[in-house]
């Protein structure tokens, strides 16, 4: 059993531990309502440009079908942009999108296309690492600016640099694995087709802004405008994914800490029950050797 001595150093370093832990997640509740604050403030934005997007689509019909971005790509490759963490200490958050990444993978292979043949853009140095670590080809490390000083200029620039990739005839198809915010506590990885745009989902939305049989002039056409907002509607789904991330890993890194904490204090509880008690023993005890030195006097 540990001295007296040794439970008081432990309980001292579980009480540093605990300072840190709930520093952190301190931290990680500010980030985390910041985050939140920024992705639900882009909604709206996004909401309306897809809801253009859908409305000039259904004007054009057919001929969205023969836009270069509708089609499959030329090539045999896949692309993904994978989006993970810079940092640990956040739970199973990393985990969790390299599993998914993995069923990717796998159902790459279901279909021919053998893993080597899938291209990677990476944020995050743990997603980095874990692809290095199976020999799979990175492409682009996006490491400046790091993700959490990511801004709507930075990623229109990953649209961009995916959209020339793609028109480029070297790829099929290119496609979005990060993580969904869906609450404090559910965060989802998702691997989501980017490119070729998904016609079903801009001739199907719920609001279109406009409509074949309305009476909006469309300046100089509708084909141009279409043309000019579908790389803004690009734009803002990497945004978003960036965006709702970045929330995900402050909310996992937010529960981890708290949890960190809670099993601190819990340890701080059981290690301070153990010194009382080994305190009270060694007291009794002499008490018991003086006692028994009194009545040997006697």
């Amino acid at each position: 059993m540990a001295s007296v001595k040794e439970l008081r150093i432990r309980i001292k370093s579980v009480g540093n531990i605990k300072q840190i832990t709930r520093a952190m997640e301190m931290v990680s509740s500010t980030k985390l309502r910041r985050f939140q604050d920024r992705a639900v403030s882009s909604r709206p934005y996004a909401e309306e440009i897809t809801g253009l997007v859908s409305g000039l689509a259904a004007v054009l019909g057919p001929e969205v079908a023969d836009k270069p971005l509708f089609k499959k790509g030329a090539g045999d490759k896949l692309c993904m942009l994978l989006i993970t963490s810079d940092r640990g200490l956040c739970g199973a958050y990393n985990t969790n999108i390299f599993a998914q990444l993995e069923r990717y993978i796998a159902a790459a292979k279901a279909d021919g296309v053998d893993e080597k043949d899938i291209d990677f853009l990476v944020y995050g140095r743990k997603g980095y690492r874990y692809l290095s670590k199976r020999g799979l080809t990175v492409e682009a490390f996006l490491v400046e600016p790091p993700l959490e000083n990511i801004d709507f200029a930075q990623a229109a620039a990953t649209s961009k640099q995916l959209m020339v990739r793609f028109l480029d005839g070297k790829y099929s198809r290119v496609d979005i694995l990060y993580s969904a915010f869906q609450s404090m506590v559910k965060y989802v990885p998702r691997a989501v087709p980017f490119l070729p745009v998904e016609q079903e989902g801009v001739t199907e939305g719920e609001e279109a802004s406009i409509s074949k049989d309305s009476d909006v002039i469309l300046e100089p056409d509708a084909e141009t405008i279409f043309d000019s907002l579908i790389p803004r509607y690009l734009e803002i789904r990497i945004y978003n994914a960036l965006l709702e991330s970045l929330t995900s890993e402050y909310a996992a890194r937010r529960s981890s800490m708290k949890a960190a904490t809670d099993a601190a204090t819990d340890m701080q509880k059981l290690l301070k029950g153990q010194y009382n008690r080994l305190r009270q023993e060694g007291i009794t005890k002499e008490l018991l050797d003086i006692v028994g030195g009194v009545e040997a006097l006697k």
